[in-house]
């Protein structure tokens, strides 16, 4: 595989969300690759913190993309119409506030900033 720059992207399983989230990331990064780590509804995952297993492994496979593919970025996404969080879209924007905290307290060198995705594929960035 050719190398590139990446971002890392922390986003729902859902396919809907996918793409969007990965043409803003590479335009707004400007990288090559978006590592995709993907849980149902991780915004609320990670503002909850109740489920620290799975917490742990997404921590996990954050480090595997800074440390070994060097990423600068990561991006927390939530989105309309989440099966596995669904509430309102203040309240996503609240759980995507909590989780760019976590994150940031990860201690990685790293540009952290949340992500929103609406009911036309539109992509909202919050930090």
């Amino acid at each position: 595989m050719p190398p590139g720059r990446f971002a890392t992207a922390i986003n729902c399983m859902d396919g809907r969300v996918q793409l969007p989230v990965i043409a803003y990331l590479k335009e707004r990064c400007g990288v090559d690759y978006v590592d995709m780590i993907t849980e149902p509804g991780p915004i609320k995952l990670l503002a909850e913190r109740t489920y620290l297993t799975r917490i742990d492994s997404v921590r996990g496979l954050v480090d595997v993309s800074i440390n070994k593919h060097g990423s600068r970025h990561i991006a927390i996404a939530g989105h309309h119409d989440c099966a596995g969080n669904p509430v309102d879209k203040d309240t996503q924007l609240k759980q995507i506030a909590a989780s760019i905290k976590l994150i940031k307290s990860w201690g990685h060198a790293a540009e952290v900033i949340g992500l929103w995705v609406d009911e036309n594929g539109m992509v909202e960035e919050f930090e």
